[in-house]
């Protein structure tokens, strides 16, 4: 497996500098975040920015995938909106949008994946509806990407429509794409109790083209540096390595964007001693 970090970790960073960073470190891959400050997918010199970004990777020798996390890149007012589940469907198409244009960069950068999540409803919206929805959605995203041959990671994320592990199984059945996959962040599976972790890694072990790692602790979505939590990293490892996995494990720490550097240099320290 590669050991990767999040560019959300690297908030105020330049793109170009974290990634000189991260390589300077020693990591193997890199998570971009799109944002404003970071391959803005609606910025009219994208193309340009691209190929740059391309070259620079190469030169690194660093793999990626697309992350599409951004909190207010959408929206300046209101966080993570709109989403695949919006009321209107001027909201959902404008996350659509979003979604094909971080497709086209993760074809132009040859990454690994973009993954995504589902977000939550502008409004009280049914269940059933919701669903809808999301499914929608996802089938379009997929039949873009495969024109493409891009691959979609999909992250259940706490107090998001899809949270767990029994939800992403059934929206991946409804879906039924074979661009269609798993982001698992091993933090949210233990905030959750979706325990023991090692289960989940092999039972979607074909499916699994990217990962998340932090701490984290029994019931707070709280993402935290190694050691600070409860999760045994050594036996989440162990269980990747039983499983042949050869992606990238991605660390977030994106509310450590104030100390970045320092962060992923502990970090990396800590993988690598655990591995």
């Amino acid at each position: 497996m590669l050991l990767g970090y999040n560019t959300n970790g690297f908030a105020h960073h330049r793109l170009e500098d974290a990634l000189h960073i991260l390589a300077d470190l020693g990591y193997s891959s890199v998570a971009i975040t799109l944002d404003y400050h970071a391959l803005n997918p609606f910025d009219p010199d994208l193309s340009r920015q691209c190929e740059r970004i391309g070259d620079l990777l190469a030169q690194l020798r660093l793999r990626c995938v697309i992350e599409t996390g951004a909190r207010f890149l959408l929206d300046p007012r209101r966080k993570h909106q709109p989403t695949l589940l919006g009321a209107s469907e001027k909201e959902r198409e404008r996350r659509s949008d979003f979604l094909r244009r971080s497709i086209e960069i993760a074809q132009i950068l040859n990454a690994d994946a973009v993954s995504f999540w589902s977000g939550t409803p502008s409004e009280p919206a049914p269940e059933n509806e919701c669903w809808s929805r999301l499914v929608d959605g996802c089938r379009r995203l997929c039949d873009a990407a495969a024109k493409r041959d891009v691959r979609l990671a999909f992250e259940p994320e706490p107090g998001m429509f899809i949270d767990t592990m029994a939800k992403f199984e059934e929206l991946h059945h409804r879906v039924n794409h074979p661009q269609f996959g798993l982001t698992l962040d091993v933090g949210h599976l233990h905030c959750q109790g979706e325990l023991p972790i090692a289960e989940h890694i092999h039972r979607w072990k074909d499916r699994l083209w990217n990962l998340h790692l932090e701490d984290m602790r029994r019931g707070v979505h709280d993402h935290l540096m190694f050691g600070e939590g409860e999760i045994d990293f050594v036996g989440v490892l162990a269980a990747l390595d039983d499983i042949g996995y050869t992606g990238a494990v991605h660390v977030e720490l994106s509310r450590h964007s104030h100390d970045a550097v320092d962060t992923a240099r502990r970090a990396l320290a800590f993988l690598k001693a655990v591995r």
